[in-house]
């Protein structure tokens, strides 16, 4: 990629896969990966940086990713229009309904492969170019 250097926040209580994913957004996009450790921590790095994309999980302790995402839409912030993809255990239709309703761009159910991910990454920056 040419241009300024993309940034991602990559929002999970695992450390494991917040590397994998910073790991696999870097390698193969070029992406700079901060990483946060539950919905509370996203939420400050949110407020003191700028980021392309979020990454998040559902189930985290502290604050869950849903409320992350209804708290970056109703921001009326800088990221209220940042593309932010679910990663999540949780494959229930009414999980993917409810995260899609709060304003996800992409829901993706684990295990997920890290090319699963660019994929989506690559596609959510498709449609906003």
């Amino acid at each position: 990629m040419t241009g300024p250097t993309l940034s991602a926040l990559v929002v999970d209580d695992s450390g494991a896969m917040r590397k994998q994913l910073a790991y696999a957004l870097q390698r193969v996009m070029g992406i700079h990966a901060t990483e946060a450790t539950d919905g509370a921590d996203a939420w400050r790095k949110l407020s003191t940086g700028s980021y392309d994309v979020v990454l998040t999980d559902i189930n985290m302790p502290l604050m869950d990713g849903l409320k992350l995402i209804a708290l970056v839409r109703q921001s009326g912030g800088v990221h209220q229009r940042v593309p932010i993809v679910v990663i999540t255990t949780e494959g229930a239709t009414e999980d993917r309904r409810r995260a899609m309703d709060l304003g996800a761009s992409a829901y993706l159910v684990k295990p997920v492969q890290s090319q699963q991910v660019v994929e989506a990454v690559r596609q959510l920056f498709k449609r906003t170019a």
